[in-house]
């Protein structure tokens, strides 16, 4: 899952904590042009990444999101033009058509992000940002884009104008417009309906602080209902947690809230729910040891826990992050 997709307050804890470019970059095991872009806003880093940009910054997670609560008032208005500007280019040069024509043709050919963005050669966050519409696409990514998905670059265009021609594509864009205003939103707020959510767009949050860090969870007894995350819409299985729990450090506040989706995959990266018991779970995050096997891992203290194959049946993955 990936988190900052906006500009953050990394440069300038970075500069309070007396810290370069290049230590943040050899801390994180990117190159200084990534690290660069991380602080502008033009690239995003993952949930593992973030947790460690963190720690080596000694700040609390959320601090590093801009906000209208830590950052300064130019910062969100800048951003928000800047979102606009964006906003008004994409319409222009039909890039929301072609980014949901490419999702559509990809769900009809069974594919996964990762499976296109590899075949194509590209990151998954720079295919995933094509898909949105919010990435132009030059002649050479829209060839490998083809191939990937098995055809040819002119077939793909004419598959695409036939979709659009036929109306199927305005509901991928209304949706990826929803997800888009949602992730770019400074405060990560969700829009409501006449100031309420109606129900089909709330989701049922649960947990309560259990023994060593461990989460109680009791799909019988609801504490309460919030609004649905925009990637969650059609996910019927999904959940929320109280994030009730320090073993994952100081790194996010006590009132967040974990979005949980069981269908998903997890990855390293990933911060997710695994049940140990029907009702029992620990919050953890993914990781590889050197063998290429994931594991959990917990601070305070720190706990490696071993997952094996028949366990990750029961790792649910975190898919949203309230602050």
């Amino acid at each position: 899952m990936e988190e900052i997709i906006f500009p953050n307050q990394i440069r300038m804890y970075r500069r309070l904590r007396g810290r370069s470019m290049q230590e943040l970059a050899d801390h994180l095991g990117v190159s200084l042009s990534a690290i660069s872009k991380i602080e502008k806003g033009y690239r995003r880093v993952d949930q593992e990444q973030l947790v460690r940009v963190a720690e080596f910054l000694d700040c609390p997670l959320q601090e590093l999101f801009v906000n209208e609560q830590n950052s300064q008032q130019e910062i969100v208005q800048a951003w928000r033009r800047e979102q606009e500007r964006r906003n008004k280019i994409n319409e222009k040069t039909g890039l929301k058509t072609l980014g949901a024509g490419l999702r559509q043709i990809r769900n009809e050919k069974n594919l996964t992000l990762i499976e296109v963005a590899e075949s194509s050669d590209m990151t998954l966050s720079v295919y995933h940002r094509i898909e949105m519409g919010q990435r132009e696409v030059s002649d050479k990514e829209f060839k490998n884009i083809a191939k990937a998905l098995g055809i040819s670059p002119e077939e793909l265009r004419d598959e695409i104008k036939s979709l659009d021609e036929k109306g199927m594509l305005e509901e991928i864009i209304q949706r990826n417009d929803a997800k888009y205003k949602l992730l770019s939103n400074p405060r990560g707020a969700i829009a409501s309906f006449n100031g309420q959510a109606p129900e089909s767009m709330k989701i049922s949050v649960y947990g309560t602080a259990g023994k060593d860090g461990d989460v109680n969870i009791d799909f019988d007894e609801e504490l309460k209902k919030v609004q649905k995350p925009a990637q969650l819409y059609n996910k019927k299985d999904a959940y929320a947690v109280n994030l009730c729990t320090r073993r994952l450090g100081s790194l996010l506040p006590t009132r967040s809230i974990l979005y949980v989706d069981p269908q998903e995959v997890v990855s390293v990266g990933d911060i997710a729910v695994f049940y140990i018991s029907e009702k029992e779970a620990k919050i953890i995050s993914i990781r590889e040891d050197d063998n290429g096997q994931l594991y959990g891992f917990r601070w305070n203290p720190e706990e490696k826990i071993e997952l094996g194959n028949d366990d990750l049946q029961r790792v649910h993955k975190v898919v949203f992050i309230s602050l």
